[in-house]
């Protein structure tokens, strides 16, 4: 199984086109230690020609055009990708399928409350259903399903129950599974890779289903919980937001590190996060403990 990062940054990327924090001034200033990245997604496939992508960014084309193997062809319209996974309905993993719209056939994988969002309150289905074939498949947690006829086995599971924010009269109305990950294995070598972008609280679920992952995708999104508070960004916390920080005692980073899995990477990191400098206290700590932080164009085999 072949994964390669599209994206490795939260929403609104980075640097982010209306964030002027240091971090974001220091990479447009072009500062060696800091390297750009386009909006969270990651393409999957058994054989290096069939592909699934994990969440369809507003980088999607750009994403898929940096990415000789996402190419069409052989025909004059067609892609190798076959499927979209969505792991919550969040304007920066969904709006991509808009992009996606122009003739083409895909499954579209999704949590129950997921595909209801993006039929009323973001009506993308209405909206590309002129345009493009999309079959839309429920993505239950704990129900696995084959990709690419068999050859990858994906188990979606639970990882929180918060919605987004133009679907959050829906919260109390449908306490399922809004935020799911993806453990994925390779039928053929038994290698396991496990996406989770989205975490709300590090919890048995999720730790049964890092155990025995050969490659771990994680939630970096913040340092700290009260890292916007600090930089005078919102009041919001991560925990509001639906994201565990990577620090603290009850941060992700420690238990991270006790997963014995051959590469563990963050992605979905914010641009305030200090551990996108490669130079700074926050990148050696987490190299020390062995993880790795996303950079767009990493590509691994499990």
């Amino acid at each position: 199984m072949i994964l390669k990062v599209l994206g490795a940054a939260a929403g609104g990327g980075y640097p982010q086109w209306n964030c002027a924090c240091p971090n974001c001034e220091r990479v447009r200033a072009g500062v060696p230690s800091l390297r750009a990245r386009r909006n969270d997604s990651l393409a999957v496939s058994p054989d290096g020609e069939r592909w699934a992508l994990l969440n369809a960014s507003p980088d999607i084309c750009l994403q898929t055009e940096a990415y000789g193997a996402l190419h069409p062809g052989p025909s004059l319209r067609g892609s190798p990708v076959q499927a979209v996974l969505l792991t919550d309905a969040e304007l920066d993993h969904t709006t991509g399928l808009l992009q996606l719209r122009q003739s083409s056939s895909l499954d579209v994988y999704a949590p129950p409350p997921v595909l209801l969002a993006l039929a009323n309150g973001f009506p993308v289905r209405k909206i590309v259903e002129p345009y493009a074939d999309f079959r839309w498949r429920e993505a239950r947690p704990e129900e696995s399903f084959p990709l690419f006829g068999g050859q990858l086995a994906v188990c979606p599971f639970y990882l929180g129950d918060k919605p987004p924010r133009y679907s959050w009269s829906s919260r109390n109305q449908d306490r399922g599974a809004w935020v799911v990950g993806y453990r994925i294995t390779d039928n053929t070598t038994g290698g396991v890779a496990v996406y989770a972008p989205g975490i709300e609280t590090w919890s048995r679920t999720l730790q049964r289903h890092l155990e025995g992952a050969d490659c771990i995708l994680l939630d970096g999104t913040f340092w700290r919980d009260d890292e916007l508070r600090l930089l005078g960004v919102s009041e919001l916390r991560a925990s509001d937001m639906g994201h565990l920080p990577v620090a603290g005692a009850n941060g992700s980073a420690e238990r991270l590190a006790r997963i014995p899995a051959r590469r563990k990477i963050y992605i979905h990191v914010n641009n305030t996060n200090p551990m996108l400098d490669e130079r700074s206290p926050e990148r050696r700590m987490v190299t020390e403990l062995g993880i790795e932080v996303g950079v767009d164009g990493m590509e691994m085999e499990v």
